[in-house]
């Protein structure tokens, strides 16, 4: 039963993460293979930070790797809140990289 709430825990971590890159306007999606190759033992920022550095490095021209960490922190924390309040089951898959096809215009 562990197993189940901590795959629970880290798919509800997973989609907020997904959330708030979209709401960013962030064009990456982790699905569960990606998110689990950017845990380290190092906590989330600095994970964070590491996933940019080594799959996102033009984000680095542009932005301050603390801003960017803050403000993907930030909204995600924000998501994983609402769709704690709103009742939704932790596991629900979003397809995420689909809906930012549609508001990308992809």
């Amino acid at each position: 039963m562990s197993n189940t709430h901590s795959s629970n825990q880290a798919d509800a971590h997973r989609n907020a993460y997904n959330a708030a890159f979209h709401e960013l306007g962030l064009r990456f999606h982790w699905d569960s293979e990606t998110y689990e190759s950017v845990l380290c033992p190092d906590g989330e920022r600095e994970c964070l930070r590491r996933y940019l550095e080594q799959h996102q490095p033009h984000l680095l021209k542009a932005y301050d790797a603390s801003f960017l960490v803050d403000a993907i922190q930030t909204a995600k924390e924000r998501c994983l809140g609402v769709m704690s309040a709103a009742g939704g089951h932790p596991g629900a898959f979003i397809n995420w990289a689909e809906i930012q096809q549609h508001h990308a215009g992809v």
